[in-house]
């Protein structure tokens, strides 16, 4: 099938469908003693007649042996090579994207809440757009580990209250079995009772599965293999796009020093290098527009491809016409 800037093209090829309270951290220097910052960061683009606002719940820097595939000696030169190298590590933003057309807004992801590092600022983040929890129309919540959904239950109470909360039904199944949960470790921990407590308060929680629209011009793309019913997000209007792609790409890391680096979190290692070794070039060969959780703030750009070596381009999404 020939790829085109169109809804097609933005599957890649994918078949189509139709707390806080006992929270833990990753271990060791999964968790940044430095202060947050006062200063809440907000970035805007335009998508058609979407309106695309990044926000973020804060940071956390993780260990450079938390990448599978490399060694921490490699991952570490990497870090410095690109001038971000860290002591305690490899920094993760947490990055989330509001979108709204004038009728609707819808949430893609809720940070970890203060369950890691230095984060909870995604509250203040709406505020500072002018907005309150219930005034969210509906969440989308990429896959279930605590990072990404940790913010709709924070404190134990439903964080969004008029929110339709969507997440696919693979991932609810494997994060509420109680089997699954007592053979993961202990980093794993915190994803299984937030997920517990999000299914208990939000009963109508809307389970998805694989490829699905949800409004006109919002889809959810498959990207499973980071978790079984890992998804991203695909924004399209008037000739516009922008795909959401949550953990398919890790800063420092991806898209340069290959598909086959992993980290440690995730549940399929072979299918998520499988869905990058997919993703990457396609993405460098259409110039796809991508959001990524964990990429420096706000997470925008492209994946390009320089005589061959493929490389992260940070977007020019500042005062767009």
């Amino acid at each position: 099938m020939p790829l085109s800037l169109s809804r097609r093209a933005f599957a890649f090829g994918l078949p189509t469908a139709g707390l806080m309270a006992g929270a833990q951290t990753l271990p060791a220097r999964a968790v940044s003693s430095q202060p947050a910052s006062a200063v809440t960061p907000l970035a805007q683009i335009k998508v058609g007649r979407f309106t695309v606002t990044a926000l973020s719940d804060g940071y956390a820097d993780m260990s450079y042996g938390y990448f599978p595939g490399r060694t921490s000696e490699q991952v570490e030169a990497a870090a410095k090579a690109q001038f971000t190298a860290r002591p305690s590590g490899v920094r993760f933003l947490f990055n989330q994207y509001l979108i709204e057309d004038g009728s609707s807004r819808i949430l893609i992801d809720a940070g970890p809440a203060g369950t890691l590092g230095q984060t909870g600022q995604l509250p203040q983040a709406l505020a500072a757009r002018g907005l309150k929890p219930e005034q969210v129309d509906a969440v989308i919540v990429t896959h279930m580990h605590q990072d990404h959904l940790g913010g709709l239950v924070a404190g134990g109470r439903r964080v969004f209250p008029k929110a339709e909360v969507y997440v696919d039904r693979r991932d609810i199944a494997h994060w509420t079995d109680p089997s699954k949960q007592a053979a993961a470790p202990d980093y794993l921990q915190p994803s299984f009772r937030l997920s517990a407590d999000l299914v208990r308060l939000y009963p109508k929680l809307q389970a998805t599965q694989g490829d699905h629209q949800i409004a006109r011009g919002v889809s959810l793309v498959d990207l499973a293999g980071h978790t079984p019913g890992h998804i991203g997000v695909r924004i399209e209007d008037r000739g516009q796009s922008l795909i959401m792609v949550s953990d398919m790409l890790f800063p420092v890391v991806h898209p340069a020093m290959g598909t086959d680096v992993n980290f440690l979190m995730e549940a399929d290692r072979p299918a998520a290098q499988a869905m990058r070794a997919r993703f990457f070039p396609r993405a460098a060969e259409e110039g796809v527009l991508i959001a990524a959780t964990h990429m420096p703030f706000p997470g925008l750009g492209r994946i390009v491809s320089d005589q061959g070596h493929l490389a992260w381009h940070a977007a020019d999404w500042a005062y767009q016409d």
